[in-house]
């Protein structure tokens, strides 16, 4: 069939199934083949590869990923597209539909052993943190991982140090994955349009971590700890946080050790820095 990346054709097909928007879903369906290329570009998708489709929706960006990647799963949780996926996909023996919330879904099961995996998807900006996160804590053997999010989510991944987009979600993608922002995408590329300005992200996964830590956990507690009250003192929010144990003097005894102030905010640290104060306030 012709492809969905034509407006028209997309609403042929959304009128044929009288389908309709679900909010619960955050769907916004891609309209742009010009983006749609940029994203299968961007994550250098190739024969070789499979790919994990994160709420393919009704086929849009799954008929490009079809013809470029080996073998293709389609996660999405709607049930209401699987007859419109039925039909879009009809032509691809390389696809698989799985009917599931991608935050249940066992991934190494589903995929199996392979040589390649690819994400790429067009999230639901909702979850999108818990979605990306998840693949990376859950160490879901993946190269990279090429998305839409929504632009100031993408600002925050890329964040260094003393900036405003700096936090948390810096943190715990550089940790994990060297993010790179590939396009800004605006509201007219989707249907319906969103109210937010997007942005293609592509997180190609470091071979090592770039930093050497003793006990990961207690690092991004102490991350979450630093930037849940952004604007108290380090120490303040470590003592405050209810994950951690330690009190404002155990703080700044590691604070001492590693030649920072005491008066220093977690935004100011580097992920080596954060590094460091966990290996320090372990032995405590």
């Amino acid at each position: 069939m012709e492809k969905l990346s034509n407006p028209q054709v997309t609403i042929e097909i959304l009128k044929k199934y009288n389908f309709t928007f679900q909010k619960r879903f955050g769907q916004n369906f891609l309209i742009d083949g010009h983006v749609i290329e940029k994203i299968i570009s961007a994550a250098e998708i190739t024969k070789e590869d499979t790919v994990l489709e994160i709420g393919p929706g009704i086929g849009t960006m799954t008929q490009y990923l079809a013809e470029a990647a080996g073998r293709v799963y389609a996660v999405e949780i709607d049930k209401n597209l699987l007859p419109v996926l039925a039909e879009t996909l009809a032509e691809y023996d390389n696809v698989e539909v799985v009917n599931d919330d991608i935050l249940k879904v066992d991934i190494a099961a589903l995929v199996g052993d392979v040589s390649s995996l690819k994400v790429v998807a067009n999230l639901p900006y909702y979850i999108t943190t818990p979605i990306i996160m998840g693949l990376f804590e859950n160490h879901i053997p993946t190269d990279s991982i090429t998305v839409m999010v929504q632009k100031e989510v993408a600002a925050r991944m890329q964040a260094g140090p003393g900036t405003k987009d700096y936090g948390a979600l810096s943190l715990a993608v550089q940790y994990y994955a060297q993010p790179y922002i590939v396009a800004n995408v605006p509201p007219n590329c989707f249907i319906p349009r969103p109210n937010v300005a997007s942005a293609v992200i592509r997180l190609t996964r470091w071979e090592n971590a770039p930093v050497k830590v003793k006990d990961e956990k207690l690092m991004f507690k102490l991350i979450r700890a630093s930037f849940n009250q952004r604007r108290k003192t380090l120490q303040n929010g470590i003592h405050n946080s209810s994950e951690l144990p330690y009190s404002k003097e155990q703080v700044v005894e590691a604070l001492r050790a590693m030649g920072l102030p005491e008066s220093i905010r977690g935004e100011a640290l580097t992920l080596e820095q954060f590094a460091r104060l966990s290996d320090i306030i372990g032995e405590l």
